[in-house]
């Protein structure tokens, strides 16, 4: 039995178109990560200096050269697993976005580790909420500066601490898992790639009402644009019990609307708009090196173009609230290796994995 996906919280799918509280603000932007090299491989088909345009847009880290050889080893099986973060630095076009004071950081709220099954043709997402305490093994970040190893700290300091490379590392070390590639997005880059794609329609079948991340819904259908879209993937104590674990429902369930979304841009859109849209995706996002060109990702998103919404199965890392903070959880560990343990031979994730474990009580606010 497969692992169904997650109940999303209250977004409900236009097919046709297209307990207690947390501490912290921000939210993450990895949903739009995952579509951003979809986008690049509408808008790749331009003329040789467009091609260079984009391409200088696209930053890129080398993740491999950074971690080395002490990694799992790639499984030969014919997945891939993809890290898929968001990124919200607190300086330039982000400063205002941020929710918090221009420190210099970056930090990242919440991963997807994204197993694409051979084939092609389906894939599973596991979310890794940003407040799980875990035990973070010594890394080194892109300058070569090394990192202690840390017991007992939140997933998402890895980033903080060492960026990409770090946070690579640590998912390894969590999983088991080779993360074949890397993608990052920012908060003013998923604005501008949600506004050049017309908005994401979605529908709330609760109120949403969350100062802190300044979306205010009322139970409906609605098209959000950029800003609102940000709202709506930060948002936490707006819905269910106020963690990380409400907010990732709501993550989820916006992925599956934006991919629909671009499934429906199809061919009667015009050079123009495919270019604008291809152009905000490559400045949206950070890649490992192998992926740090518009001919790379082009490749790499024309393999991905047969998973749509409905074969993708979206999961959260399976947790429970800490018994010492319950503003954070932890692993259990049993139900987590069912998971990785799955997706390491390419298989589904069994039901029985994600049975019985925290979810933030965010079910049925919204669906895609």
């Amino acid at each position: 039995m497969s692992a169904k996906s997650t109940p999303e919280p209250g977004i409900r799918r236009h097919r046709s178109r297209g307990r207690r509280k947390a501490r912290g603000r921000r939210g993450s932007l990895a949903v739009a990560a995952w579509v951003a090299a979809g986008v690049v491989v509408l808008g790749g088909a331009g003329a040789g200096f467009l091609y260079l345009k984009l391409n200088g847009n696209i930053t890129s880290v080398d993740i491999n050269q950074v971690l080395g050889t002490d990694r799992p080893a790639k499984p030969g099986n014919g997945s891939e697993n993809i890290l898929v973060l968001g990124s919200d630095t607190r300086s330039g076009a982000n400063k205002e976005l941020g929710g918090g004071p221009d420190d210099g950081s970056a930090r990242s709220d919440t991963a997807m580790v994204v197993h694409v099954y051979e084939g092609r043709e389906k894939a599973t997402v596991v979310s890794i909420p940003r407040d799980t305490l875990i035990d973070r093994p010594e890394c080194t970040d892109v300058r070569g500066v090394t990192h202690d190893a840390a017991r007992r700290v939140m997933f998402n300091s890895a980033y903080s601490t060492g960026g990409a490379p770090c946070a690579v590392k640590t998912v390894e070390s969590l999983t088991g898992i080779r993360m074949d590639h890397y993608l990052e997005v920012d908060f003013s880059g998923f604005r501008k790639l949600i506004d050049e794609l017309g908005g994401v329609e979605i529908t709330t079948t609760k109120d949403i009402d969350d100062p802190d991340s300044h979306l205010r819904l009322k139970a409906g259908t609605h098209t959000l644009d950029g800003e609102q879209a940000l709202g709506l993937v930060r948002t936490r104590h707006g819905v269910g019990d106020g963690s990380d674990l409400g907010r990732i429902q709501l993550q989820q369930a916006f992925v599956k609307a934006l991919i629909e979304r671009v499934d429906h841009i199809g061919v009667l859109t015009s050079p123009k708009k495919l270019y604008d849209l291809a152009d905000a995706a490559t400045k949206a996002v950070t890649t490992d090196s192998d992926l740090g060109s518009v001919t790379s990702l082009m490749s790499f998103a024309d393999g991905l173009k047969g998973i749509g919404a409905d074969n993708m199965t979206m999961i959260t890392l399976p947790v429970r609230y800490d018994a010492d903070d319950p503003n954070r959880v932890v692993v259990v560990p049993a139900k987590a290796r069912q998971v990785w343990t799955a997706l390491k031979h390419d298989r589904p994730v069994p039901g029985t994995a994600t049975e019985g474990t925290a979810t933030g009580d965010a079910r049925g606010v919204a669906t895609p």
